[in-house]
């Protein structure tokens, strides 16, 4: 539905520019206008993109389809980044051959209304994409926003062509607010190969880390190799857990469900877990707080915080206290 919206309203305020344009043949709302046709672009991709994310597993994709979504926001911020150079372009040229501008105060006030509805729909749409975690919408939210500073700086411009008559003044802060579109394009097209490429997302496992560590039970006497990942609103987590050697494969099954109902219903049921089971040993003594075990070595040597730093690393914590002990003793 937002996605849509945003389509609709792009298309719309892009025939108002291009009308606003031809009144004045401003080079600077021309410019404004051509960025407003790879919003209608990028909106349309987007939208594409989320229902093709909404689709379910299938054979051919067992996780999914969300990561379609990763591609429209790459693919929105390379078009912003064009978007730039485009309006550097028209800049350029009002600068170096600047002409008188007809019916100049039609232009502002036009130009004026289609950035509030554009600010009003930006702010919408980074809303719900937040509130959804959905990297398209907060894309096509910020592509819209861009549509609003681009506006921003050509108003600001032809207002004081107006009151000086310095006609290269728009194009000047045009290219201006165009090294700022080029800058947040270019952070949108990094965020998007973060995703594709499963970088950390400290965020996320820091939210992991605290559920566990808040319904934290004796018998989980470790958790390492956590790891995390999004594919549109779904999350996808994995990690080790240390359960008591004695332990049956019922008994270890029971624990491994619980988890995984604590994360369904902390994820709204949109979230896979996959645990791997491993059985206590020596070295786990110190960091376990099962005080009734009759296989306990060592003296327990206090509880270990379960922060997303300590969570994340490749060896228990049992065997980074024995390696440190080693360490210190050589």
């Amino acid at each position: 539905m937002a996605i849509s919206l945003s389509f609709l309203v792009g298309l719309s305020l892009m025939a108002v520019k291009f009308y606003a344009y031809r009144l004045t043949h401003s080079s600077a709302i021309l410019s404004d206008a051509l960025e407003s046709i790879i919003n209608v672009v990028a909106s349309a991709f987007a939208l594409g993109s989320i229902l093709l994310a909404a689709k379910p597993p299938d054979e051919s994709h067992p996780y999914g389809h969300g990561k379609i979504e990763y591609f429209s926001a790459g693919f929105e911020g390379a078009l912003i980044v064009f978007a730039a150079l485009g309006i550097f372009r028209s800049g350029l040229s009002h600068i170096f051959h600047p002409r008188p501008i007809p019916l100049l105060e039609t232009g502002l006030i036009i130009l004026l209304g289609a950035g509030l509805v554009n600010l009003l729909l930006g702010i919408g749409l980074v809303r719900v994409g937040k509130r959804t975690h959905s990297l398209a919408l907060m894309a096509d939210g910020k592509h819209v926003l861009t549509d609003v500073y681009t506006s921003a700086g050509v108003l600001v411009g032809l207002f004081l062509v107006r009151q000086t008559g310095w006609y290269w003044l728009d194009g000047t802060i045009a290219c201006l607010v165009g090294l700022n579109i080029l800058v947040l394009g270019a952070k949108l097209v990094r965020q998007s190969f973060a995703a594709l490429m499963h970088a950390s997302d400290p965020d996320l496992l820091k939210e992991i880390a605290t559920l566990l560590a808040e319904h934290r039970k004796d018998v989980w006497i470790d958790i390492h190799q956590l790891r995390a990942w999004r594919s549109g609103n779904f999350v996808y987590i994995d990690f080790h857990l240390v359960l008591p050697r004695d332990y049956s494969l019922e008994e270890a099954h029971s624990e491994v469900k619980e988890l995984e109902r604590l994360i369904a219903d902390h994820f709204g049921g949109a979230a896979s877990l996959l645990i791997h089971t491993d059985p206590c040993i020596d070295p786990d003594c110190p960091v376990c707080s099962r005080h009734l075990c009759g296989m306990r070595q060592q003296e327990h040597g206090g509880e270990v915080s379960w922060q997303w730093q300590t969570l994340i690393r490749q060896e228990g914590a049992g065997e980074r206290l024995e390696r440190i002990d080693e360490e210190s003793a050589s």
